[in-house]
């Protein structure tokens, strides 16, 4: 297996407000939230994001870690499974003259939403079935995403990642640490079904052969 390390360490933190979300979620707010379309993304808080725009101050410093750890060049391709609107990709593809990207997302509504530069490298899917050959990627990408799936089809999204990568992959999930961190989690968590603790996701990753680097998110 691969190794636990934090590659979006350049990301711009914020400070989450758990408690208030906590307060206002409701059956009816998850449920719109998981069918990730308008509202998920560009509609109220409560749903979602709040508004989801391009802003370079967000994947730029993570794409040179990325480029760093991987010597990614013009000859690396890459996939992001649950790409949402395609921004990682497309500051990727700024980065590296001539690299191949591609974006597979379950959202219609975040597709038609992208930025032109980068749309026709995005298509609709299911990281239950990601529609690509074996080994059809040097990285595959799937950030805070297939916990969005229940146990089984976690599992399943896992095995998927591994086989259409030919070399690196790299995913974070929902997780905790603590009793503090759990709480905190399932007050904010508005669209995961598979939350776990960090040794019981190291221990689901290795009953799934995936091979891969992993992290956490922990509001």
């Amino acid at each position: 297996m691969g190794k636990e390390i934090d590659l979006l360490e350049n990301y711009p933190k914020t400070k989450r407000n758990t408690l208030k979300r906590g307060i206002k979620k409701t059956i009816e707010s998850k449920k719109i939230a998981r069918k990730f379309g308008k509202d998920f993304f560009d509609g109220a808080r409560k749903y979602g994001y709040g508004g989801f725009s391009y802003n370079p101050k967000y994947w730029t410093p993570v794409i040179k870690t990325l480029t760093k750890y991987w010597n990614i060049n013009s000859h690396t391709s890459v996939l992001d499974v649950g790409c949402g609107k395609g921004f990682l990709l497309y500051d990727l593809k700024k980065a590296v003259k001539g690299i191949k990207v591609m974006g597979l997302d379950i959202s219609n509504y975040a597709i038609n939403n992208s930025m032109e530069e980068i749309k026709n490298n995005l298509v609709l899917g299911n990281a239950k079935k990601l529609p690509f050959a074996d080994n059809s990627f040097d990285i595959v990408l799937s950030i805070n995403t297939i916990h969005n799936l229940n146990n089984k089809e976690c599992s399943i999204a896992l095995r998927e990642i591994s086989r259409v990568s030919k070399k690196h992959a790299f995913i974070t999930v929902d997780a905790y640490r603590d009793n503090t961190e759990k709480k905190r989690m399932l007050a904010w968590n508005l669209t995961a079904k598979t939350i776990m603790s960090v040794p019981e996701w190291i221990k689901f990753f290795k009953d799934n052969n995936y091979n891969g680097d992993y992290y956490w998110f922990i509001p």
